[in-house]
C-alpha cells in the first residue's frame, strides 16, 4: 500500500478518475508528462528499480550532453527515453558523502558521512592508518552512524524485494546495510574500504548483475517472481584510466594529451557497461517495468599534462565537481521530457520510493522528480562541501569546507577555508564560474548567504 505521505503528494499529481489516478501536466517546452498509477501497487505489479551511478565524470561528458568527441549511446539513448534532469546537482563533490546521500536521501550533516574518512593520525599515512586501532574504531563509528539512517536498500529489503549491491561502496558489509545480496565484503584485514570485491564490476565482469536481472537463472519460482533493486556504482570512468586499447586508439588523435584520450575512453567503457546491462533488462522482457536512474557521485575536470583533476573539479564547490545530469526512466509510466530547474541527488530517494509505490520517510525531504510543479517550485538547491578526511567525525560542521546554493541561475559559494573570499555568479551567462559578482551585488549575495544559513542550520539539527 501507498504510505499516507505518499497519498498526500499523489492528491497533487493525479486527479481522480473512476478507480485511477491520471495526470497530464503540460511542461514549459509544450511537452505532456503522463502517466497513470493505480492507488494500491500490488505485489506482481510493482517495478524493479536499476540504479546506475558513474564514478568521477564531469557534467559534459556524455554526448547527450552536447561533447563533441566522447561517445556514450548507451546513455544517450537512455537520456532520451527519460525524464532528463541536465541541472542536476549533488551537495558534496566526494564520492562516500555523495554514495551516502544517494542512497540515503539526507544531506551529509544530516546522515553523518562527511568524508571519506576518519581524522588522519599524525605522522601516519592511509596505508599506515588503515592498521591503526583508532583510526579503524572510527571507521566503525561512520558505518554505525550510516546504519542508523534510512535507505532504498532497507526500504526494498523489507517490501520484499531482492537487492543486490556491486561496485562502490564504502559503508561495510554490503548485507549489513540493507541488500539481500552484495559484492562487497568490507573487510578492512581483506583490503576493504570502499567496495573491495565489488570494484571488479564493469572492469572485469558484468555476471554478477546480468544473473541477478534474468529470472531464468533463478530455479527459485518464489526469487524469480520478486522485483528486484540493484545498486550499480562501478568505480569507472575513476582513476586507474585503464581502458581497452580499442578505446583510447578512438580518442588518440582528437586530442593531445594522452591522459585526456584515456579519461574520454573510460567514459565510453562506462557506457559500453551500462549498454549490455539495458539489453538485458530487455531480453529478460523487464525493461517496461524497471525504474531506471542514472546520474554520477562528482564530477571530474581531467588535467592535461598529467593523471589526476584539475582545479574546480572534483572536491570542489564549482560545477565541474557538483554537477550531473540526473535522469529518470519508468517506461510504463512516465512519458520522456527535459526539463531545466536544478534538481538534487537527494530527490533521488524520495523519487524512487514514490514510484515504487513505497513510504517515503519523513526525513527524506527531497522533491519528487515525477511532480513538475514541485520541480518547478524549489526556490533554491543548497549543499556543503566537506573535508576528505574528517577532523571530526561527531561534529560536522568541524569538517565543513564549503558551503554552496542556487537559486535559479544565481549561484554562492561561501568558504569556510582560510584565504578564500565569497563568490557569486551567474551560471546562464557565466557557466565557467569566473566572473565573481560578489562585490557588485551585496544585496543578492546576503539573499543567499541567508538562506545557506537557513537550510545548513535546520538541517544540521536533524542527525
Amino acid at each position: 500500500m501507498i504510505g499516507s505521505q505518499d497519498r498526500r503528494l499523489s492528491e497533487k499529481l493525479f486527479v481522480f478518475i473512476g478507480s485511477l489516478f491520471v495526470f497530464l501536466i503540460p511542461f514549459h517546452n509544450n511537452k505532456i508528462f503522463s502517466a497513470d498509477l493505480a492507488a494500491d501497487v500490488t505485489h506482481a505489479s510493482r517495478p524493479n528499480v536499476l540504479l546506475i551511478l558513474g564514478d568521477d565524470q564531469g557534467w559534459g561528458d556524455y554526448g547527450f550532453m552536447g561533447h563533441k568527441e566522447i561517445q556514450t549511446p548507451n546513455l544517450d539513448r537512455l537520456a532520451a527515453q527519460s525524464l532528463r534532469f541536465d541541472r542536476g546537482y549533488v551537495p558534496s563533490s566526494l564520492c562516500r558523502a555523495s554514495l551516502a546521500t544517494i542512497i540515503t536521501g539526507l544531506w551529509p550533516q544530516e546522515h553523518g558521512i562527511t568524508s571519506n574518512d576518519p581524522p588522519l593520525p599524525k605522522g601516519l599515512n592511509m596505508g599506515q592508518a588503515m592498521k591503526d586501532p583508532i583510526f579503524l574504531a572510527d571507521r566503525k563509528k561512520m558505518v554505525e552512524r550510516f546504519n542508523r539512517q534510512p535507505s532504498l536498500a532497507k526500504s526494498f529489503t523489507a517490501a520484499g524485494y531482492r537487492t543486490l549491491q556491486t561496485g562502490k561502496w564504502w559503508e561495510g558489509e554490503a548485507c549489513r546495510c540493507g541488500f539481500t545480496e552484495g559484492m562487497t565484503h568490507g573487510d578492512v584485514s581483506k583490503g576493504g574500504r570502499h567496495g573491495d570485491e565489488g570494484l571488479k564490476i564493469g572492469r572485469q565482469s558484468l555476471e554478477t548483475v546480468l544473473q541477478f536481472i534474468d529470472p531464468a537463472k533463478n530455479n527459485n519460482p518464489t526469487i524469480s517472481s520478486s522485483p528486484f533493486f540493484i545498486w550499480y556504482a562501478p568505480m569507472m570512468p575513476h582513476e586507474p584510466h585503464n581502458p581497452p586499447k580499442r578505446l583510447v586508439d578512438k580518442y588518440r588523435d582528437k586530442t593531445p594529451s594522452i591522459h585526456v584520450a584515456r579519461y574520454w575512453a573510460m567514459c565510453t567503457w562506462f557506457d559500453e557497461t551500462v549498454g549490455e546491462i539495458l539489453e538485458k533488462l530487455e531480453k529478460s522482457g523487464n525493461a517496461e517495468n524497471t525504474i531506471v536512474v542514472f546520474l554520477a557521485d562528482n564530477g571530474w575536470i581531467q588535467k592535461v599534462d598529467g593523471p589526476g583533476f584539475a582545479p574546480k573539479s572534483k572536491r570542489s564547490p564549482f560545477d565541474g565537481g557538483l554537477r550531473t545530469p540526473i535522469l529518470v526512466r519508468y517506461p510504463a509510466k512516465l512519458k520522456p521530457a527535459k526539463i531545466d530547474n536544478p534538481v538534487s541527488s537527494t530527490d533521488v530517494a524520495p523519487t524512487i520510493l514514490f514510484l515504487a509505490g513505497l513510504k517515503v520517510d519523513p526525513r527524506q525531504k527531497g522533491v519528487i522528480l515525477a511532480d513538475p510543479k514541485a520541480v518547478a517550485n524549489r526556490i533554491y538547491l543548497p549543499g556543503a562541501v566537506f573535508s576528505h578526511n574528517a577532523v571530526s567525525i561527531e561534529d560536522p560542521s568541524k569538517n565543513l569546507e564549503y558551503g554552496w546554493i542556487i537559486a535559479g541561475n544565481w549561484k554562492l559559494i561561501i568558504p569556510y577555508v582560510p584565504n578564500e573570499s565569497t563568490m557569486l555568479f551567474d551560471l546562464k551567462h557565466d557557466p565557467g564560474e569566473i566572473r565573481n559578482l560578489a562585490p557588485i551585488m551585496p544585496k543578492k549575495l546576503e539573499d543567499l548567504r541567508g538562506a545557506f544559513t537557513k537550510w545548513y542550520h535546520e538541517s544540521s539539527l536533524n542527525k
